[in-house]
């Protein structure tokens, strides 16, 4: 483990959230190559969930996370001497990113039905402002070319959403939930960044879908909603989605925190927004406006302001298990 300065560091691309330095310097192609499949992973999210329209938003939550849980349970099962193992410190970081992963589902899927998908979609994308927010309630300093980065890069996503902010109340409440999304997003993503420090993603992941599952399922019983009784067609976007979104986006991000930190992270996800976009075009046959375009150059420009922001560390590769 790296010491902890005797003086906070300004966030930058090589910085951590909790003020470790030398996570995430010059980006390796390797860590480009995981990002891309990443982005493609939680891109193909919101098409393949338009697909299925008959199962609720928040029952699909609940079987991507348990079926993801499921599917790394191998893995964890090979990790057992290390998760038995765990501190009390660690077990309690896990289970927090897992109950902060559930109320991000709960919120932003409630959200898509009291407001337009647009609002919904610009404030949960606040989640990286959170998370820089956060650092800097830490006492952290962030430094200029962040928040400059961060400005270029939100508005690119209101660029492509074309936002339009209603005054009624039913759709306050969505924005107001869509908020708390992005807001618990980011703290899923800050805990995770701490403790993928010292835990293989294996168990991390294990640990944070099964508890995120566990109360979503708790929330669709309580709610009335049905699991189950879905036809063949429904049953495969939701194994598909698992595999996109689940195990190719939030697993291969849930690795990447090893070495990126949870700005970086953040501010790459922000490209799902255009990627949504135009995976929809190739898939639903929704062309996508010239807008996406424009925003999706804005995200990129500021992402690259950010990762240059960095102090020229070189960082470790995250350890592949």
């Amino acid at each position: 483990m790296t010491e902890r300065p005797s003086s906070p560091a300004p966030l930058d691309a090589t910085t951590s959230a909790d003020g470790l330095p030398g996570r995430a310097g010059s980006v390796s192609p390797g860590t480009i190559a995981l990002m891309v499949v990443g982005v493609v992973g939680v891109s193909m999210s919101g098409p393949i969930m338009a697909g299925a329209t008959g199962v609720a938003a928040l029952a699909i939550a609940f079987w991507r996370n348990g079926l993801g849980a499921l599917a790394v349970s191998p893995f964890a099962w090979r990790a057992r001497r290390e998760l038995a193992g765990l501190s009390r410190r660690q077990l309690g970081l896990c289970l927090l990113a897992g109950v902060m992963l559930a109320a991000h589902f709960a919120t932003w899927t409630i959200s898509l039905r009291l407001t337009s998908v647009a609002s919904a979609t610009a404030l949960v994308c606040l989640q990286v402002a959170w998370v820089v927010l956060l650092t800097r309630l830490s006492g952290q300093p962030v430094v200029r070319r962040v928040w400059v980065g961060l400005a270029l890069a939100l508005g690119g996503v209101l660029v492509i959403s074309g936002v339009d902010f209603s005054v009624s109340a039913k759709a306050l409440s969505g924005d107001a939930l869509a908020l708390a999304g992005g807001f618990f997003a980011a703290v899923y993503t800050i805990t995770g960044g701490r403790v993928r420090e010292t835990i293989s993603t294996s168990a991390y992941t294990f640990i944070a879908y099964a508890t995120s599952a566990l109360l979503l399922l708790v929330s669709c019983l309580a709610a009335g909603l049905d699991i189950v009784g879905y036809d063949a067609r429904t049953w495969g976007l939701i194994v598909l989605v698992t595999v996109a979104a689940q195990l190719l986006g939030h697993s291969v991000f849930n690795h990447l925190l090893a070495t990126i930190s949870p700005t970086i992270v953040s501010m790459v996800l922000l490209l799902e927004v255009p990627g949504a976009a135009l995976l929809a075009a190739v898939f639903l046959g929704q062309a996508p406006p010239v807008a996406v375009y424009a925003g999706l150059a804005l995200i990129l420009a500021g992402l690259a302001i950010v990762v240059t922001s960095r102090t020229g560390q070189t960082p470790r590769e995250a350890p592949l298990d």
